[in-house]
């Protein structure tokens, strides 16, 4: 289930937080085929449901349409687009880990969607 869950978990934060007020897209350099179950459920303890969610490749329309790129730890294979900023969120994969090994990294990730909302000047709801 490799890159199947962190980028969902933050888009499900930013969905949440950010309302109508910003808009998210999720994607991964290495897609997995579906989001690990453990990550929903971690998620859906916080009441935010990303069943509706699947990995997503990165395309070129997509960092070209975005004002932040957040990458989590995808070095070389990151998409890169000239003028755009970039954020790299070192975060462990949920892959293979246990549903109280992925609360930490989902906390983690919430918080720093928290900061990232603060940063570009959208009210967290």
């Amino acid at each position: 289930m490799h890159n199947a869950g962190r980028s969902q978990m933050a888009l499900g934060f930013f969905t949440r937080l950010a309302g109508r007020r910003a808009l998210g897209w999720s994607g991964g350099t290495e897609p997995g085929e579906l989001i690990n179950p453990a990550v929903v459920e971690v998620m859906h303890e916080r009441g935010i449901d990303i069943t509706g969610e699947f990995p997503e490749p990165w395309t070129s329309e997509i960092v070209q349409a975005a004002d932040v790129v957040v990458t989590m730890g995808c070095g070389d294979a990151c998409p890169v687009s000239p003028g755009k900023r970039y954020l790299d969120w070192d975060l462990d994969d949920p892959d293979g880990k246990t549903i109280e090994q992925i609360r930490p990294i989902r906390d983690d990730i919430e918080r720093r969607v928290r900061a990232l909302l603060a940063d570009i000047g959208v009210p967290a709801g």
